[in-house]
């Protein structure tokens, strides 16, 4: 049997490039920095104490989020609502060179940004939390359903469902800004 000083280094070497990934998808979940951060914390807990019953031939990246997931839904009620993005928030946009983007062209960026934002924050969280999994995390269907702990055609039609649904939410917003 490994010494734990082995089994931790091991954990460490599979969880640490996966901790930007965590903190996103649980920011996304709890809309808060300090609950987000709480979270991964709490689920990377959990994933080493687990860590024995994680077979090596298969893939660490679903078996950690599916771990995160189950501990958002066990220890917090929902997602937040929805939040503004502010410009001052955004430092970087705001220095233009001479080729860059135009403050004009910035602020169209920003609030596309906020669109996609609040329009994912108005979907179902069934349907947002696969579209996150699958286009921000760029996870495989696969690894997604056994996140989910549903069948692959589940997994893809969700994705479907929620690419259409975001469509549908960002098109009016995207009309009215023209």
């Amino acid at each position: 049997m490994p010494s734990i000083a082995s089994r931790s280094a091991a954990f460490e070497d599979l969880a640490l490039p996966l901790f930007p990934s965590l903190y996103n998808h649980a920011f996304w979940l709890v809309r808060n920095e300090a609950e987000a951060e709480d979270l991964v914390q709490e689920a990377l807990t959990k994933a080493l104490r687990a860590f024995d019953s994680f077979k090596p031939s298969t893939n660490f990246k679903a078996w950690i989020f599916r771990i995160l997931r189950n501990t958002f839904f066990t220890s917090r009620t929902g997602i937040a609502a929805s939040r503004t993005i502010f410009i001052e928030d955004h430092p970087d946009v705001l220095h233009t060179h001479d080729a860059g983007p135009s403050p004009e062209e910035t602020l169209i960026r920003l609030d596309n940004q906020a669109a996609i934002v609040t329009a994912l924050e108005q979907l179902q969280p069934l349907l947002r939390e696969v579209l996150l999994l699958c286009d921000v995390e760029e996870m495989k269907y696969k690894d997604i359903a056994l996140i989910l702990d549903v069948p692959i055609g589940t997994v893809m039609s969700r994705i479907s469902r929620a690419r259409q649904a975001l469509r549908e939410l960002i098109q009016p917003e995207f009309r009215g800004n023209q």
